[in-house]
């Protein structure tokens, strides 16, 4: 196949690039858009109890609050406040689609009154259950309200659109501050300009062809707008990896054989395996996210997967045909510095950086394995104390309404009413009472409501947890409420926590299995070898375990607040170590894959263990290291943003990659495979028969 290509790519390179602009320009055009076709932040898993309780409650006729209307500089209990406050209620219920308007004034509850008696908030239910709708709404309420200096909008509704916001916007921020320092440093990576351009037109091409591939997805099922932030910087990253390695590789044939069909083939039979493979152990780590029901993670597995293979497939097609155009133009406009470099890069075997730094490795492997997994596994240790939470108006900037409005309700109302367990009893009102009364037994429990007779059957409960809504006990209410006598079904706030846990749990055994299958299988069809694969999980957990006690100790410690510029939330949002889990596994097995590619090569040439070890982390070293310092830019830009747990990604994503190429690649791979020797190499005798019978070998 790859043979096929550098044909095609090396004869009719014109009518490659000719194709590859149409198809891009209608990619474009379909993806265009995009981001408003995509939905929020959506964590739920729709066979648990708590999104079964919430979809039979409103087919009853409940509506839950959406919009928080916070009124400040007020005492709803005189008269000049009272109607301040009813002027308010009732601009807002004549508004489209509002079910109802609640406050002190309907209810009489203390719960509306802050506790200087100079504030309160109306609760805010509407009739549109889609929340796309409940957004616009949302806005339109904030819009109709925006001229009152002592009013802010809050509510998870109104929460979710700024959300959206400021995820598009801090995209934007980051692309800005990336690519002019991606441009700057490609040009001294790929030493010359032209070449430095060819990252930055791979990156494009695959952002665009995710995009629209985005856009065909969100017609099928519901695609979380977060995903467009994974695109982004996984595009450009692995867009600067695939570049680097193919167009250095390149400049080695040409070197050796001349511009013409010969380096090209050379070039992809080597370098252009090795993308290949690289690009499956990627998109095979992504796509298991598809196995949550989840549609944050499984958005995030869809993107994941198409743009690591439209990345990868530009690289094979799109980037040979342009290599074959230019020929040695691709070391064109290159300062004289750069070029010295380039010609060094292509003829060094022995005497570098990195060959010497591999024999000091390899003259005492044990010391040196041991030290670095030692180093790994203390920085692993913080993660043993890991905390979660989830997304909630706290994951916002300060200066957002919602989240300004959830940190007053939070500081100065009583505490948890607008978080409350729900419960839903299909039953008739004694059976309703009764559980009231049950519930009313269990020490978690603040406060019960009475029964409320929903309008198309049913009754509503309403319970306060003693506790915030994401502590333990009130999870453990939760559960306690789930196990007492009668047909009531639990949801609200903390019972979507409880069951997002506990789905993620139930589900995370097959992705774990999915991930070490792709990544064994993979790694088997190019080496040949069982070791070397199983070696290569072995250090991708070490080095995610360091990972995630760095981001314990930064996020969930309150580490860095003022560097990072966050708040922290006691703990890192549920999602995240599992999206970063598998983006950080997909891409350490990425250069895994780089450096194995070259060793093999000088094995199979010829060279004993420990000389080919030498010669492939001194033709990759550079390389990975550039690649890796590239990638860290183009996905760590997302620390920038002013989204929580976009920021955990972004850091968590350039720490994985930056540990992978230094202490795991410079260190762990060499030692290690010089303490094995031969026993690199081996596999059974039926898996070898297998491999000779069907492993992609370079041709």
């Amino acid at each position: 196949m790859l043979n096929a290509l550098a044909r095609i790519a090396a004869a009719h390179p014109k009518r490659v690039l000719i194709l590859a602009v149409l198809v891009f320009v209608v990619a474009g055009i379909a993806g265009a858009g995009v981001a408003e076709r995509l939905h929020p932040y959506e964590a739920e898993d729709p066979d648990t109890e708590s999104v079964i309780a919430s979809e039979r409650l409103e087919r009853a006729g409940y509506r839950d609050v959406s919009v928080l209307v916070l009124i400040e500089g007020v005492d709803v209990r005189s008269r000049e406040g009272a109607r301040e406050v009813a002027e308010i209620a009732e601009q807002v219920r004549s508004m489209p689609e509002v079910a109802e308007v609640s406050g002190y004034a309907e209810t009489g509850s203390p719960a509306f009154l802050s506790r200087g008696g100079d504030a309160t908030y109306l609760a805010v239910r509407l009739h549109a259950t889609d929340e796309e709708r409940q957004q616009e709404l949302a806005e339109e309420i904030a819009q109709a309200l925006s001229d009152r200096e002592n009013v802010s909008i809050g509510g998870w509704a109104i929460a979710q659109a700024q959300m959206n916001e400021k995820v598009e916007s801090d995209l934007r921020r980051a692309e800005v501050i990336a690519f002019p320092i991606l441009f700057l440093l490609s040009l001294l990576f790929f030493r010359s300009l032209v070449a430095a351009l060819l990252p930055l037109l791979v990156g494009a091409l695959a952002i665009v062809g995710t995009f629209a591939m985005l856009r065909v997805a969100s017609e099928l099922t519901s695609v979380s707008i977060f995903a467009l932030n994974l695109v982004t910087g996984l595009g450009l990253g692995l867009a600067i990896d695939y570049s680097l390695f193919i167009v250095s590789r390149y400049r080695e044939e040409l070197a050796r054989h001349g511009p013409g069909a010969r380096a090209v083939q050379r070039t992809l039979a080597t370098a252009g395996r090795t993308v290949l493979y690289s690009s499956l152990t990627v998109a095979g780590a992504l796509a298991s996210l598809m196995v949550f029901p989840q549609q944050f993670l499984y958005s995030m597995g869809i993107g994941g997967l198409g743009v690591a293979l439209i990345a990868a497939a530009i690289a094979l097609v799109v980037l040979p045909a342009v290599l074959a155009l230019l020929g040695p133009r691709v070391n064109a406009l290159a300062p004289r510095f750069l070029q010295r470099l380039a010609e060094r890069d292509a003829a060094t075997l022995e005497g570098g950086f990195w060959y010497r730094l591999s024999r000091l490795v390899m003259r005492r492997p044990g010391r040196v394995a041991v030290a670095s997994a030692a180093l790994l596994v203390a920085l692993g240790l913080p993660f043993l104390s890991i905390k979660f939470t989830t997304v909630d108006a706290r994951t916002l900037p300060e200066s957002a309404s919602a989240r300004e409005v959830d940190s007053r309700l939070r500081a100065d109302f009583p505490a948890y009413r607008t978080t409350p367990i729900l419960l839903y009893v299909e039953g008739d009102r004694g059976e309703a009472t009764r559980v009231a009364a049950a519930a009313r037994e269990l020490p978690g429990a603040a406060t019960v409501g009475r029964p409320v007779a929903l309008p198309r059957g049913g009754h509503l409960i309403e319970v306060i947890s003693a506790a915030d809504p994401l502590e333990g006990p009130s999870q453990e209410l939760v559960r306690e409420l789930r196990d007492l006598p009668g047909d009531a079904l639990v949801t609200g706030f903390t019972a979507f926590y409880e069951d997002l846990h506990a789905s993620l749990l139930d589900h995370l055994p097959l992705v774990l299995a999915l991930i070490c299958v792709v990544t064994l299988v993979v790694l088997f069809a190019m080496t040949g070898s069982l070791v070397l694969p199983l070696k290569q999980l072995v250090m991708n957990f070490l080095g995610l375990s360091a990972v995630f006690g760095i981001l314990v100790l930064i996020f969930q410690d309150g580490r860095l607040e003022g560097l990072l510029a966050y708040r922290s939330q006691g703990g890192l949002e549920s999602t995240q170590p599992l999206l970063l889990f598998a983006v950080a596994f997909g891409l350490s097995t990425d250069y895994g894959v780089f450096l194995l590619s070259r060793i093999k090569e000088a094995y199979d040439g010829g060279a004993s263990n420990s000389e080919a070890v030498a010669i492939g982390l001194e033709r990759t070293g550079r390389i990975v290291t550039a690649a890796a310092l590239l990638f860290c830019i183009a996905i760590g830009a997302f620390v920038t943003s002013e989204i929580i747990f976009v920021k955990q990604l972004g850091l968590g994503t350039a720490l994985a990659v930056m540990i992978d190429a230094t202490i795991i690649r410079a260190l762990l791979v060499p030692s290690l495979m010089a303490l094995l020797g031969r026993w690199n190499w081996w596999a059974p005798a039926p898996l070898r028969r297998l491999h000779a019978r069907f492993g992609l070998e370079e041709t």
